[in-house]
C-alpha cells in the first residue's frame, strides 16, 4: 500500500459546484461565508421547513443571531461584548457557558443558525417503529446511522437527522447521543455520561471548521461533534466516549437487522424529512465549506472513512474503496480491515471498520464478487463483521469507532492524516 503524508493546499477540482457561495480566494474560511450559512441554514431549519428571514453579517463577519435583528443592531450587540469575548463571532447573550475556560481560540467559533435549538431542535422523546412494519419509507437508498448495543439495533435515518441533528436516546440501558453534522456528513454516536453524570445535547447554533457545536443543557459546556471534545465552559478539555457504529443504507439495515426499530417521523416537529434541506429541486448541492485552510490532497467534497489506529490518523477515499471494496491496513502492532459495500441503489453505500482478530487468529479479506472472504478459512462476511457461512459462520469481529466524512472536515480535524491510495 502507499500512504501519502501530511500537504497542505487548495483544489477543487470537480468539487467547485457543490460550495453554496463562490471562493475567490484560496484561504476564505468562515468569516467569509457565514453570511451564507446563516441564510441557508435559517430557510432550511426554520419550522415547517418554510424559509425564515435571513440576515446580512455586518462588516467585521459576525452573524446576526437571529433572524430579526438587523446587522446594524448586531453591530451594536457586538461592540458591547465583553473583553472576554472581544473579536468572537457569536453571542453570549442567554448563555450560562463561562467564555473564560475554553480549550481553543473563541475565534475559531462562528455563529450560523441562530440560538440554541430555535433553529435545529434535538429530538429528546424519540419513538421509533419495528422494521418490519416501516413499509415506504424510508428509502431502500436513505443511509442510516445503524447502532447495535447488546441485543438491541436501532436505526436514525439520515434524512431526519438533517434536520435535527442531534437524537438524546437510551439503548440497552445506555444514554446515548447520535449525532450528524450535514456540513461535515459526520455521524458520530456518543455516551451521554461525563464523570458519571448523565447529560443531554442541544444544537448550539455555532459552527468551528464548518462542525456542529453542540452544547450540553445542564452546564451549558460546548462540545465538538466531530471529536466529542469539550472546548468551551466547564467542561472544556474533557471528551464524550465515543461509540461504534456504522453508515448504512436502509436496505442492507433492512436486511442485516429485520427484528430492529427505526426512527419514526413522529417527531413532534413539523419537517419534510422527504425533502434535503440542503438540495435545490434541480439538485444541486447547498452545503457550504466552512474551513480556513483546505487540504488539497483530496478533492474538497470526496467522502473518505475516517479511523484513528496506533495514534494514526488515516483516511479511505470513496474513490479508491468503490474499485478495491476491502482494505487489510496495519499501523504498528494495530490492525484493521476496511469493508465498504453497495446496495445498488444510487450512491447508498454500507461501511464497516472491524479488528480482523479471531480466536486468536489475525485474519485477511478479499472481496470476491459481491461477498467479503476472509483467506484463512474461505468464510464469507457481511459489512456488520459478521460471518455468515463457512467455517466461521457465527463468529463476529469487534468494531472499531470510525466515521464517513467529507475529505476536508476529516483533513480540518486531522491535519496529519495519511491517506491510502490503494495497493
Amino acid at each position: 500500500m502507499r500512504l501519502l503524508g501530511p500537504g497542505k493546499g487548495w483544489s477543487y477540482g470537480a468539487a467547485a459546484t457543490a460550495a453554496a457561495v463562490t471562493l475567490p480566494s484560496p484561504r476564505r474560511g468562515c468569516h467569509a461565508v457565514a453570511g451564507a450559512v446563516l441564510a441557508l441554514l435559517a430557510a432550511a431549519c426554520s419550522p415547517g421547513g418554510a424559509p425564515a428571514s435571513s440576515v446580512p453579517p455586518p462588516a467585521s463577519g459576525l452573524v446576526a443571531g437571529t433572524p430579526s435583528a438587523t446587522a446594524g443592531e448586531a453591530r451594536t450587540l457586538y461592540d458591547e461584548r465583553n473583553e472576554t469575548l472581544k473579536g468572537v463571532r457569536f453571542f453570549e447573550d442567554g448563555w450560562r457557558t463561562d467564555f473564560s475556560r475554553h480549550s481553543v481560540p473563541l475565534t475559531e467559533i462562528g455563529m450560523a443558525a441562530g440560538p440554541r435549538d430555535s433553529t435545529i431542535p434535538a429530538i429528546d422523546s424519540p419513538v421509533f417503529i419495528p422494521v418490519k412494519e416501516s413499509v415506504d419509507w424510508p428509502m431502500g437508498f436513505d443511509l442510516v446511522v445503524a447502532l447495535e448495543m447488546e441485543a438491541t439495533a436501532r436505526a436514525y435515518p439520515v434524512p431526519i437527522l438533517r434536520w435535527h441533528e442531534i437524537v438524546n436516546d437510551v439503548v440497552a440501558g445506555v444514554p446515548v447521543a447520535v449525532t450528524f453534522c450535514p456540513l461535515c456528513n459526520s455521524a458520530v454516536v456518543f455516551d451521554r455520561r461525563v464523570d458519571g453524570v448523565e447529560y443531554d445535547f442541544g444544537v448550539s447554533g455555532n459552527l468551528r471548521n464548518g462542525d456542529l457545536v453542540m452544547y450540553d443543557r445542564q452546564t451549558h459546556s460546548w462540545w465538538q461533534q466531530f471529536t466529542g471534545e469539550g472546548i468551551v465552559g466547564e467542561h472544556s478539555g474533557k471528551r464524550l466516549s465515543i461509540l461504534p457504529a456504522a453508515m448504512l443504507s436502509w436496505a442492507d439495515f433492512k436486511a442485516s437487522f429485520p427484528d430492529g426499530l427505526v426512527l419514526s417521523r413522529n417527531t413532534g416537529f413539523q419537517r419534510d424529512y422527504g425533502r434535503d434541506p440542503y438540495v435545490t429541486d434541480d439538485g444541486d448541492d447547498l452545503t457550504p465549506i466552512l474551513v480556513d485552510d483546505v487540504d488539497g490532497r483530496l478533492l474538497v467534497k470526496e467522502k473518505v472513512v475516517g479511523v484513528t489506529l496506533g495514534g494514526i490518523a488515516a483516511a479511505f477515499p470513496f474513490s479508491v474503496l468503490r474499485g478495491q471494496r476491502v482494505v487489510n491496513f496495519a499501523a504498528g502492532d494495530e490492525r484493521v480491515v476496511v469493508f465498504l459495500e453497495s446496495s445498488g441503489l444510487a450512491a447508498a453505500f454500507s461501511t464497516g471498520v472491524f479488528d480482523p482478530r479471531v480466536d486468536g487468529e489475525v485474519l485477511t479479506f478479499s472481496a470476491d464478487g459481491d461477498r467479503f472472504v476472509d483467506d484463512q478459512t474461505g468464510s464469507e462476511w457481511s459489512v456488520l463483521g459478521r460471518a455468515a457461512a463457512g467455517p466461521l459462520a457465527g463468529k463476529r469481529m469487534d468494531r472499531v469507532a470510525h466515521g464517513d466524512y467529507f475529505w476536508f472536515a476529516w483533513a480540518a480535524f486531522n491535519p496529519d492524516t495519511v491517506i491510502y491510495r490503494g495497493p
